[in-house]
């Protein structure tokens, strides 16, 4: 038999040109334990805290725990298919999330995959879900007001640019709809808004997400859903991928943005059901020793960027759930301690009918009159004292005591003051109406209104400013002041007259 010898240089020539000099080496271990959203895996030597794992199956985790013999993972998604013996392997990476304008007006779960059926998310640009916050350096003062559009909260409790200000009260006391209301009031203001919901049904965030279609809110607003049938790592990662989601506009297009965490506590508690199972010690009311920073270094996140990093903001509206208005409980009094103020809701105005059921005695903003206009601030400054004394005024007047004149007149411009900062669901107010109208109340121009008549007597004084006088408003609106003071007093008064003689 005669061997080609040009036969087998072409063979071995071929076998050459189609030889991987690249190995695929990877670190590959096995499923040793596995249950309620978490795993435990022998023969990963190598892997580190926070890094992305894959099981056989295709489904993600992220390291948790490192241990002598075994580590610790929490399960991003359907951990019913995983078995024990299944083999996973190490992606060499940390998890991160798909960022962009490609996901504005999107419903996204927290790895960033579609829930709205509107297609595909196509974004090419990461980012990681964890990121270190940026230190006092990069940063500048809060001085830039985020307008909510909420009487109640932008002349007392004023929220600024770059801020961290807590919502929180009992369950039902219109905590998200502050959030929503402040969402749906950066139309045309060039806030990218992120709405994260965390543990909620999946009904109550249907409605949420159209509430903000049907006022046009959604071009600008991104949705992260984790809901309450999602297993405890995807809930525990929710707030970090949309704070992650909300930073690509912060540094890379140095715009603003705000994120609503709905709800830490529901995080808590999935981050708490995460350490128990993974063997963690408890501490306080069960939660790890941790929960603080895991809180903390997701709120450190917010910041109003200086200059140099392109003056970009993130602010952040938490939102804590109290069990009958327990304050003092261990998550409660954590947040307060990273936020920059709270706005306190009660749940006994609210039955009461003052809508948004704000208590003006508890809740602050620490950046107070920095994040204000200086009509604002001029007007509204003497409210936050009238309402304290009213409330006092009001319980003493309950005993049926004789009052004196003066104690009436203070107790009378108190209960329109009351009714003025009353305001109904989505309808958010422009910041020179607000003034406005504030202006009217504190000066006591409206005394002679009849309580029941505030409601409709404000609509249709708006309404009149809007039309007849807009110049008053668009002089506020420019230069956030109030300069024709005397002007406003004079129109104000005669369309009272009118008012009261109709």
């Amino acid at each position: 038999m005669k061997i080609k010898i040009e036969e087998i240089k072409s063979l071995i020539k071929k076998e050459i040109e189609g030889y991987k000099s690249e190995l695929d080496v990877s670190e590959v271990g096995t499923v040793i334990q596995v249950g309620d959203g978490i795993a435990r895996i022998h023969g990963l030597q190598n892997a580190m805290a926070g890094e992305m794992l894959e099981f056989e199956n295709g489904v993600q985790g992220m390291v948790l725990n490192l241990e002598e013999e075994t580590i610790g993972c929490a399960i991003l998604g359907d951990y019913l298919k995983i078995q024990e013996g299944d083999t996973v392997k190490r992606l060499n990476r940390v998890l991160a999330v798909p960022v962009g304008e490609a996901l504005l007006g999107r419903v996204v779960t927290p790895l960033g995959e579609p829930m709205d059926n509107k297609g595909p998310i196509n974004s090419n640009k990461f980012r990681p879900l964890e990121f270190v916050a940026p230190g006092i350096a990069d940063r500048q003062p809060v001085k830039e007001p985020l307008q909510t559009g909420i009487k109640a909260i932008d002349s007392m409790t004023p929220i600024g640019r770059g801020q961290r200000e807590l919502i929180i009260g009992d369950r039902k006391t219109g905590k998200t709809v502050i959030a929503i209301d402040t969402i749906i009031n950066q139309k045309g203001k060039g806030v990218i808004c992120v709405y994260v919901a965390i543990g909620q049904k999946a009904s109550t965030v249907a409605a949420v997400v159209e509430k903000l279609e049907e006022h046009n809110a959604m071009e600008y607003t991104i949705v992260v859903a984790a809901n309450a049938s999602d297993a405890a790592p995807l809930q525990y990662i929710a707030p970090y991928a949309g704070c992650a989601m909300a930073e690509y506009f912060m540094y890379e297009k140095g715009g603003h943005t705000l994120c609503v965490y709905d709800d830490l506590s529901k995080q808590a508690n999935s981050y708490r059901e995460l350490s128990l199972l993974l063997r963690r010690p408890p501490g306080r009311e069960a939660y790890p020793g941790d929960i603080f920073y895991c809180h903390s270094r997701l709120l450190e996140r917010s910041a109003k960027l200086s200059d140099e990093m392109g003056g970009g903001s993130l602010t952040a509206l938490p939102i804590i759930e109290t069990q009958e208005g327990e304050v003092s409980a261990y998550i409660p009094t954590n947040v307060i301690s990273i936020t920059d103020g709270q706005i306190y809701l009660l749940p006994n105005l609210f039955a009461s009918g003052v809508r948004p059921a704000v208590d003006v005695g508890i809740s602050v903003s620490r950046v107070g009159g920095n994040a204000q206009t200086k009509a604002m601030k001029k007007y509204a400054g003497s409210l936050r004292l009238d309402l304290a004394q009213f409330r006092e005024l009001e319980a003493f007047a309950q005993m049926g005591t004789e009052l004196d004149a003066a104690t009436q007149k203070q107790l009378d411009r108190g209960i329109r003051l009351v009714e003025i900062l009353k305001q109904n669901q989505y309808v958010p107010m422009d910041v020179a109406e607000q003034v406005s109208i504030i202006y009217l109340g504190t000066q006591g121009l409206c005394d002679k209104v009849p309580v029941n008549k505030m409601k409709d007597f404000e609509v249709k004084f708006v309404k009149f400013l809007r039309e007849s006088h807009s110049q008053l408003l668009n002089e506020i609106t420019e230069t956030g002041e109030l300069k024709s003071d005397e002007k406003l007093k004079s129109v104000a008064a005669d369309f009272i007259e009118t008012y009261l003689a109709g």
